[in-house]
């Protein structure tokens, strides 16, 4: 989110992940279980294989390319852009998104959504946020490579890598044995056939970063005026590069991954709180973020007992009105800046529980 301030006016720009902080679907996950119970294996392996490589820093491999991983497979079952479609349309939205969108649009906010999702899947739930235009969301497009026709060698390569990763499965703490396979066939075999892995282009890592760059550019507005919001290693660099100038960056529901890396934790089943954070920026940028946000570490307990008593500038009405109303699960603030290591354990722990609790079996992926 940026507020910059422009004469009397204060420009007000946000940015979204979109798996986990606005819909718990792991789209591409949901995608590969059209295959069947061998396509959530296929994912799982993948997936892993792809935090391996990530966190050691291969070079032009970014958090979040298994996107890119995955498409052999789907030409091998012939899964199609209107099948992406499909599985989007059953994704809920996180609870109080709706709420969060309505009133971030009617306080004139600027909203991006830089997501690895593909971009039938970033499209669709964006539409349903009332992000427009398109181009305020940034994602992965794959509609040619899909559209492309495979060769049968081709296929028979692919049909022989599925077979060994589902055996992979089986021993997949074996992280020595995975990577020399699948290292052998995303970057030997299908190099040696004429097939660029990267020819998808994801939007992971250090590409979200970029985009963060280029819209605060394009915006002329520094990095210490934006915030940040995400939950997953594709999120770190993005979360890691507004904290480290100055911003704001939100982890919300996040995994080890991501958590150490932002410096406000939110931790909730519903993401309307946090508009108290984006009350609280406009107010006072940095500063008073951290300041409401420390105070809601400090005193959740007594707030949970009393919502009646918090502070006005730690609260919006509607959102003490909605807590008096409803006294379901409380929310957890955190000023992670401030957290030595065991208390970030403690921040992650908790973290992953709401993080499974909304994201269920897609809480388990990196």
């Amino acid at each position: 989110m940026i507020a910059v301030e422009k004469g009397h006016e204060v420009e007000k720009i946000i940015f979204f992940d979109l798996e986990g902080p606005l819909s718990p679907q792991d789209n591409a996950y949901e995608v590969m279980k059209l295959i069947g119970k061998e396509g959530a294996i296929i994912f799982e392996v993948i997936s892993k294989y792809d935090d391996i490589i990530s966190l050691e820093g291969r070079e032009g491999y970014e958090p979040g390319d298994t996107l890119a991983l995955i498409v052999p497979f789907f030409l091998l079952h012939g899964i199609t852009e209107d099948d992406i479609k499909r599985v989007s349309e059953r994704a809920r939205i996180v609870e109080g998104a709706e709420y969060l969108f309505g009133k971030l649009q009617a306080e004139n906010w600027d909203i991006y959504i830089i997501s690895t999702s593909y971009e039938q899947h970033a499209y669709n739930i964006g539409r349903k946020l009332g992000v427009v235009p398109e181009s305020n969301i940034i994602c992965t497009s794959l509609s040619k490579t899909l559209r492309d026709a495979i060769p049968k060698r081709f296929l028979d390569t692919i049909k022989k890598a599925e077979e060994d990763i589902i055996d992979l499965y089986s021993d997949i703490e074996n992280t020595e044995r995975m990577v020399n396979r699948l290292d052998d066939f995303f970057f030997s075999q299908l190099r040696a056939l004429g097939y660029d892995i990267f020819s998808t282009r994801v939007v992971g890592g250090e590409r979200k970063a970029k985009a963060v760059r280029q819209i605060a550019k394009k915006k002329g507005v520094m990095l210490s005026d934006v915030i940040a919001v995400g939950d997953s290693i594709t999120d770190y660099k993005m979360l890691n590069e507004v904290a480290t100038h100055g911003g704001i960056s939100v982890v919300f529901n996040g995994n080890e991954y991501a958590v150490p890396y932002a410096n406000v934790g939110l931790a909730s089943v519903d993401i309307r709180f946090l508009h108290i954070l984006c009350d609280a920026f406009v107010r006072g940028r940095k500063e008073e973020v951290m300041a409401v946000t420390t105070n809601w570490e400090e005193n959740r307990e007594e707030f949970e007992r009393s919502p009646f008593d918090i502070p006005d500038n730690c609260i919006t009405a509607d959102i003490r009105d909605f807590i008096m109303k409803q006294r379901k699960s409380f929310p957890y603030f955190h000023n992670i800046e401030r957290a030595d290591e065991i208390e970030k354990e403690e921040i992650i722990k908790i973290h992953k529980q709401v993080r499974m609790q909304v994201r269920e079996d897609a809480g388990k992926l990196g």
